[in-house]
């Protein structure tokens, strides 16, 4: 296999990567501007006297969100619980279930910020060692076409480190939408415990009040 082969066939690499980061972050570009909207959608109707699902407008719980799929979990399991202990626990594990839902495939915009690089690299070495071979067969009979072999080995670290920038901006941008997105979850389920707080302390006074009762009755 000649030196020239594996410098195009890492033009090849390159050129997946590439492709492969651009639809990783349209893809997660439509999914954080909708899911961060939604979000606050349902922040703004979230407020301390909803206590169950049937008390939200079912066109925002139904999109089937990241925001919306916490809430309901939440709604529907809060009022099984028995102390405010548990509710806190529920609302940590819905949390850390929606991160890993936010961070979904941003892993792969990482690894192509890393291995862009190295793959340019990798055909410039490639690209160059091509060259040298070539001169060491025929000699300099064409300076131009020396120029032009150096050129496109050092084009493919100019490709790598081009993707691995343009990749490492947009991951910034996404970790601070990750970021934005989970302090409206934070009070989104905030709201949602304190409401089921609120109605396990009810029916803990009533059932005080119950019992008080009894006993009054009894004496």
């Amino acid at each position: 296999m000649s030196y020239q082969l594996l410098h195009e066939i890492t033009f090849y690499a390159m050129y997946a990567v590439l492709a492969l980061g651009v639809l990783v972050i349209i893809e997660r570009l439509i999914f954080y501007v909708v899911t961060h909207r939604h979000a606050t959608q349902l922040e703004a109707v979230m407020t301390h006297n909803v206590h169950s699902v049937k008390d939200l407008p079912e066109a925002l719980l139904s999109r089937g969100s990241v925001g919306a799929v916490a809430l309901r979990e939440m709604l529907e399991t809060k009022n099984q619980l028995a102390s405010h202990k548990d509710i806190e626990d529920l609302s940590e594990a819905i949390y850390i279930a929606m991160k890993a839902k936010l961070l979904s495939r941003l892993w792969i915009l990482d690894t192509i910020v890393t291995a862009a690089p190295l793959l340019g690299l990798l055909g410039t070495i490639l690209g160059i060692i091509d060259t040298f071979s070539a001169l060491a067969q025929s000699g300099i009979s064409d300076p131009s076409a020396v120029s032009k072999g150096i050129g496109t080995a050092l084009f493919a670290t100019a490709l790598g480190i081009g993707i691995a920038v343009v990749g490492l901006a947009f991951f910034n941008l996404f970790q601070e939408k990750v970021e934005r997105i989970n302090d409206h979850l934070k009070i989104l389920l905030i709201r949602a415990g304190m409401g089921g707080l609120q109605a396990t302390q009810e029916k803990e006074a009533a059932r005080q009040g119950g019992h008080n009762t009894a006993v009054r009755y009894v004496s």
